[in-house]
C-alpha cells in the first residue's frame, strides 16, 4: 500500500509539472503584434497579437512588444516594466474616449516607448499617464487630440521621465509632472509643444527643457503652478504664446533661462510674489510684451 502511495504521489508531481511548464513558458522576452494579427496567437513573429494589450499578457517582464506592419493596437494599461517599439513603421493608438497609455507598475519598473502615433481623436483623456513606476522612457512619438494632458506624470512616489524628439499638440497640457511623495524628475529634449493652452506644467517635479521648441500656446509656454515647482529652459524656443513663462506660486517656485529665443510673446515672463525667474542674461528676447512682476511691475528679463 505504501508504495501505491509513492507511485501516486510521483505521478501527481509529474502531472503538476507538466501542466505548469505551459505557463512558465507562456511568457516571452520579446513579442510581436500586427495590423492583420490576432490576441489568440502566442503573439510571436509568425503568429503575431492583434493589440498592445493582447501582447502585454504574453510578454515577460523587462521584455519587449514589437510592431510588424502598419495599424491601430489600441490603448493599453502597463503593468510592469517592458518597451513598445514602433521602430520602421506605423505604430498607432487611437484612444477615443479614454487615456492612450497608462503606466501603473512596479517601483522598480522601467518603461520605454518608442515610435508611438497616440491619437486622442479630441475625446481621449490623456496621451500617456504615468502613475508608477522607476522611469519612463518616450522616444520618438506624437500625441495629440486629446482634452486633458499629453503626457500626464502624477506619482505618488519618486520616478524620472524622459523625453525626446517628441511631438504634442492639441491638448490642454503638454508635459504636466507632479508627485506626492519623493521626487519626481523630468528632461525634455527636441521636444515640440504647439497648439496647446499649456506647454509645460510642473507642480511638485523638476523639469529641464534643452533644444525644445514651444510655441502658439494660448496661455502659458511653461508654468510653475506650485512652490515646490522648478522649470529649468535652455537652448530653446518660446515663441507665440501669451506668456512665455509664468512662475505661479507665491511661494518660492523657480524657472531658469538660460540661451534661448525668446519671441513676439504677449507677455515674455509674468512672475508673482515669492516666485523667482532667474535668468542667465544669455536670452535674445524681443517682439515681446513687457514682462510683469510681482504687484504688476513692469520688469526686464534677458
Amino acid at each position: 500500500m505504501k508504495k501505491l502511495s509513492t507511485v501516486f504521489a510521483f505521478l501527481v508531481l509529474v502531472l503538476t509539472v507538466l501542466v505548469a511548464a505551459p505557463a512558465a513558458q507562456a511568457q516571452a522576452t520579446r513579442t510581436w503584434v500586427s495590423g492583420v494579427g490576432d490576441d489568440a496567437n502566442p503573439c510571436s513573429r509568425t503568429a503575431p497579437c492583434k493589440t498592445f494589450a493582447g501582447a502585454i499578457s504574453k510578454t515577460a517582464a523587462g521584455g519587449e512588444i514589437s510592431v510588424l506592419d502598419p495599424g491601430g493596437f489600441g490603448a493599453v494599461t502597463i503593468t510592469k516594466a517592458i518597451t513598445i517599439s514602433g521602430d520602421g513603421t506605423l505604430a498607432g493608438i487611437l484612444a477615443a474616449g479614454t487615456n492612450g497609455i497608462i503606466i501603473n507598475a512596479p517601483a522598480t519598473s522601467r518603461v520605454v516607448l518608442r515610435n508611438l502615433s497616440i491619437e486622442g481623436a479630441g475625446t481621449g483623456l490623456n496621451g500617456i499617464r504615468f502613475i508608477a513606476g522607476k522611469s519612463l522612457l518616450v522616444d520618438n512619438c506624437t500625441i495629440s487630440n486629446f482634452t486633458t494632458r499629453g503626457i500626464d506624470v502624477s506619482l505618488t512616489a519618486s520616478a524620472d521621465v524622459v523625453v525626446k524628439d517628441t511631438t504634442i499638440t492639441g491638448v490642454p497640457t503638454g508635459f504636466f509632472i507632479n508627485t506626492t511623495s519623493g521626487f519626481a524628475l523630468a528632461s525634455l529634449e527636441r521636444v515640440h509643444l504647439h497648439g496647446l493652452t499649456n506647454g509645460v506644467e510642473a507642480q511638485n517635479g523638476r523639469v529641464t527643457v534643452s533644444n525644445s521648441d514651444i510655441s502658439n500656446n494660448a496661455s502659458n509656454g511653461v508654468l510653475a503652478s506650485n512652490a515646490a515647482a522648478q522649470i529649468n529652459v535652455e537652448t530653446s524656443q518660446l515663441s507665440f504664446n501669451q506668456i512665455a513663462a509664468f512662475n505661479a506660486s507665491a511661494s518660492g517656485a523657480t524657472i531658469r533661462v538660460s540661451n534661448n529665443d525668446i519671441y513676439n510673446n504677449t507677455t515674455s515672463f509674468t512672475i508673482s510674489a515669492g516666485g523667482i525667474v532667474s535668468s542667465a542674461n544669455n536670452n535674445r528676447v524681443a517682439g515681446n510684451g513687457a514682462s510683469v512682476g510681482p504687484n504688476g511691475a513692469a520688469i526686464t528679463i534677458q
